[in-house]
């Protein structure tokens, strides 16, 4: 084997032939953080930022430096009990020698978002949890996990109760339990590149009532013992071609601009990746399940912009896209741009619910005014124009024969043993072969039996089961296409169900239903209609602790703002061409799920005569049927039946020309009139 002094003498001589911009070592550098980021649809499309086209010899030198790379980089997350308890101790030992009694470990990376790189994953490094909300508070004798309903369950089968209490976010808050452990006069650290303004006032806030203090500190002590933490992710950023985004970076950049002049705010500063992606016309990947670049902007009521990114992940044709009113920055450039703001006593608008509390601070102590209000880009990037409405309708259609072909196959699979790993590797493997596919929408939640009911369950070797007659399969999965997103669960009997499995799954259809034929005044938003798909499960005493809708972006995040539908308070109205989850669902614990998920677009609806209202409703986008055999008709009324045939009507003529004739005598016999 060449010593690596030879390697890099013959890379070198490899990367001058092709007139790379890099030596060796600079390679070896790039190269981990391509190693640190996920695998695209395309593995080797790193290259092209070592050189525009690099020829046989330097391709294989480039993988072989890869595959070492990759071989040699330890687990992120695999950590056996006694790891863990170390990692934990360690903490402790370095806050202890910065003088801190505690520290707040969220979940999430500067942009706040819900997918992050393996080295912003600290929480589920620290305790195991990998679930995408949570946070830890680790005080010197003790330490809590904190996360919502969607995730207890998981908390419980994946970190070790002897380590860290497990506390529902929402039942027994994170505050509470800081004011009520936090000793008197004692220091908590927090990151404030990981929580937002108002994320600090709470905490505050709690703090105060113990008699303690809330501490920002210089870096993240986590950090200081992860000995083996990843380096940033390194994936190459390209354009979203204009077929697909369907309006100019350059128009968009000027309607941004003109509401900033509107507002009277020089400038705002996006965190939020999927902002910054959307407004230039640009894709990455440098998380996983979501084509973003890592990146800031700061946006300019003159209609520039400046990008603060990794300038090794553009490549050459990505300038051209970007314009001469959009300028390129180093990441660590963020703060000296700041501070220029504070200079000329710029008006910088922040979004106090969606930046990390640094940016507000470096803003103010340089002299700027600070006004909090909404990302400019959030409402824009949810409102789907004509073309990408066209793209998410094409990219479900697909996704539905892809989802078509599984759910055919599943019957027969079931007599040969099938598990959950072997069905949602299936599905995917149905999906890749869809035009514009580029990975899945987030890890596809694939659970039989008890599994299914846990709400984001996560399927692993250890707990993976045998598909067999007797209870329910859940499969809630999607699809990253380049003219759109999909995120679609269906609920499947495996055997004969109970009378309780269908009642339950009707009163989980009602709702869904009751949410897809919804009428509702413009200026709606969607907590004011969550009740509808709760109603018949109120009926009779039951509940899902998960909100009913999440926005869902266009070749961007699946899950997505600003709006919503759910219990918690969200003033943001409903407005035609917004995409929205319609997803209700049932959990018993130890037993089965139940979910039926569409995605549906808001549209305007026609009024009836003597209306005193402009009103909208949903064009549901999400193609797939509904399981006929888990359905109690008694306890549907004339219209819901109506509805569900309809729609299983839509299903068959329209994926019935995208399938094999065996799926299509399926999709036959799956989508009949439930009176038929």
């Amino acid at each position: 084997m060449p010593d690596a002094d030879h390697q890099d003498t013959g890379l070198d001589a490899l990367l001058r032939r092709a007139g790379s911009r890099f030596d060796a070592a600079g390679v070896r550098d790039l190269v981990s953080g391509v190693v640190a980021a996920p695998d695209g649809i395309d593995p080797d499309a790193w290259m092209t930022l070592v050189a525009a086209a690099p020829d046989g010899d330097l391709r294989r030198a480039l993988a072989d430096l890869h595959d070492d790379l990759a071989a040699r980089r330890p687990p992120v997350l695999a950590a056996t009990g006694d790891q863990r308890a170390d990692r934990l101790t360690a903490l402790q030992g370095e806050l202890k020698r910065r003088r801190l009694h505690g520290f707040i470990v969220p979940r999430g990376d500067e942009h706040l978002g819900e997918y992050v790189p393996e080295r912003a994953e600290r929480l589920a490094w620290l305790t195991g949890f990998t679930g995408s909300a949570g946070v830890a508070v680790v005080l010197r004798d003790t330490a809590a996990l904190f996360t919502d309903g969607r995730y207890t369950l998981q908390a419980e089968a994946e970190v070790d109760g002897d380590l860290l209490d497990i506390r529902h976010s929402t039942e027994q808050p994170t505050t509470e339990w800081i004011a009520a452990n936090l000793p008197a006069r004692a220091r908590l650290g927090y990151d404030p590149w990981l929580h937002t303004p108002n994320d600090v006032t709470r905490y505050e806030t709690a703090c105060v009532r113990a008699g303690g203090r809330l501490a920002a500190v210089a870096d993240n002590p986590v950090d200081a013992v992860w000995a083996d933490q990843p380096p940033p992710p390194v994936a190459p950023i390209v354009a979203h071609a204009a077929e697909f985004a369907g309006r100019a970076a350059a128009d968009k950049r000027q309607d941004v601009a003109e509401a900033l002049t509107r507002d009277r705010h020089d400038a705002a500063v996006l965190v939020a990746p999927e902002s910054v992606a959307w407004l230039l016309n640009l894709r990455g990947g440098d998380v996983p399940y979501a084509p973003l670049p890592l990146s800031f902007a700061i946006a300019a009521a003159d209609g520039s912009v400046w990008l603060f990114v990794d300038g090794r992940k553009l490549a050459d044709d990505v300038a051209d896209h970007l314009g001469p009113a959009v300028t390129v920055h180093p990441p660590e450039a963020l703060g000296e741009a700041l501070d220029g703001l504070g200079t000329h006593r710029a008006t910088v608008r922040v979004d106090s619910d969606g930046t990390p509390a640094w940016i507000a601070d470096r803003l103010r102590k340089a002299g700027a005014r600070v006004a909090t209000g909404p990302d400019p880009c959030a409402r824009p990037r949810a409102v789907k124009n004509p073309v990408e409405l066209d793209g998410m309708r094409a990219a479900h259609r697909r996704d539905g024969a892809a989802l078509s072909r599984f759910l055919a196959w599943l019957p027969g699979a079931i007599d040969g043993g099938v598990t959950e790993i072997d069905a949602a590797r299936h599905l995917e493997d149905l999906r890749r072969e869809g035009d514009l596919f580029r990975g899945l929408s987030f890890p596809t939640i694939s659970g039989f039996a008890a599994n299914g009911a846990v709400i984001h369950y996560r399927v692993s070797p250890s707990t993976n089961r045998v598909l067999e007659p007797g209870s329910l399969y859940l499969v809630d999965s999607g699809g990253q296409y380049l003219d759109g997103t999909t995120d679609v669960t269906r609920t499947v009997a495996i055997g004969a169900p109970t009378d309780e499995m269908r009642d339950r799954f009707t009163r989980v259809l009602k709702g869904h239903i009751a949410m897809a034929t919804a009428r509702f005044p413009a200026g709606t938003a969607g907590p004011q209609l969550d009740v509808l798909a709760r109603r018949a499960l109120w009926d009779a005493g039951l509940d899902y602790d998960h909100g009913t809708g999440h926005g869902v972006g266009s070749y961007l995040s699946v899950h997505e703002g600003p709006h919503r539908i759910s219990k918690l308070p969200n003033r943001v109205a409903l407005e035609p061409g917004m995409v929205v989850s319609n997803e209700p669902g049932y959990y018993k614990a130890g037993a089965y799920g139940i979910r039926i998920e569409n995605l549906v677009v808001v549209t305007a609806v026609d009024a009836p005569e003597g209306s005193e209202k402009d009103l909208l409703g949903f064009d549901t986008l999400t193609l797939a049927p509904i399981d006929r055999d888990l359905i109690a008709p008694a306890l549907l009324t004339a219209a819901e039946v109506a509805w569900l045939d309809a729609y299983h009507a839509r299903v068959r003529e329209t994926l019935t020309p995208l399938v094999d004739a065996g799926t299509a005598a399926w999709l036959d016999r799956a989508t009949r009139p439930l009176g038929g």
